[in-house]
């Protein structure tokens, strides 16, 4: 078990807590998978759902593993039994498309948004989703999509909302949505010495039109190295 409440208060305390009655859309990502990323995002939504007055969601953008989905599940006596899987888009709306689409028996198609259901963590407070993938047939991939109507919806249905993208040496799905987040945290691992792929993915950010907040120094018990200054805005 990981417990991360110290770090995740001064992360929270860095961003500044939703101004009343308006909600806060976060990414977590990283430049190179292992870095810890969904763990960060999976402590800061829990945090975030202990404090927020309305709804916290934990969006897996993760398409092929269900990595927050099966984490929580198997961490359920601290987190908390997680519910029935119900519609994860408030409006239809999602942020990925499936092609080709799959027909329906009425002659028409089935719409994105049954591919991606929501569960309950421990009760109302904390959602997260999981992308159905199961449900794929045959030749059907699926594809991030950088329109804002989810995220807009989202917004209104919920306080805080986190989502945990692939790192950029995996996906561009990141990138896709930068536009649309208010902040983007970018992980860094203490075993990590390399600036150079952190710094051109919080460039990258920049010019997809996205805000990096800073950095979360991952899975260190002492002053991060001089290094990090480099990549800070």
């Amino acid at each position: 078990m990981v417990d991360l409440n110290a770090e995740m208060a001064e992360l929270w305390g860095s961003l500044g807590a939703p101004a009343p009655g308006r909600s806060c859309v976060l990414q977590v990502i990283s430049a190179r998978r292992g870095e810890g990323t969904s763990t960060v995002a999976r402590e800061l939504a829990l945090f975030a759902a202990r404090r927020a007055g309305r709804k916290t969601w934990l969006v897996d953008m993760d398409l092929g593993t269900a990595a927050q989905y099966q984490a929580l599940a198997m961490e359920a006596e601290r987190y908390g039994a997680l519910g029935p899987a119900v519609a994860a888009s408030p409006d239809g709306s999602v942020f990925f498309t499936v092609q080709p689409p799959a027909p329906r028996p009425d002659g028409g198609v089935w719409p994105d948004a049954r591919y991606l259901s929501a569960h309950g963590v421990g009760g109302t407070r904390l959602w997260v989703t999981r992308f159905n993938r199961e449900a794929l047939r045959g030749p059907q991939k699926v594809h991030v999509i950088p329109g804002a109507e989810y995220w807009t919806a989202l917004r209104r249905h919920a306080e805080v909302v986190i989502i945990d993208s692939p790192s950029a040496d995996r996906s561009q799905a990141g990138l896709a949505i930068a536009q649309h987040m208010d902040q983007t945290i970018l992980v860094v691992s203490a075993q990590q010495p390399d600036v150079k792929p952190p710094a051109q993915l919080r460039d990258a950010i920049a010019s997809a039109g996205g805000r990096c907040a800073g950095v979360f120094f991952n899975q260190a018990s002492v002053q991060p190295p001089a290094f990090l200054k480099a990549i800070l805005p």
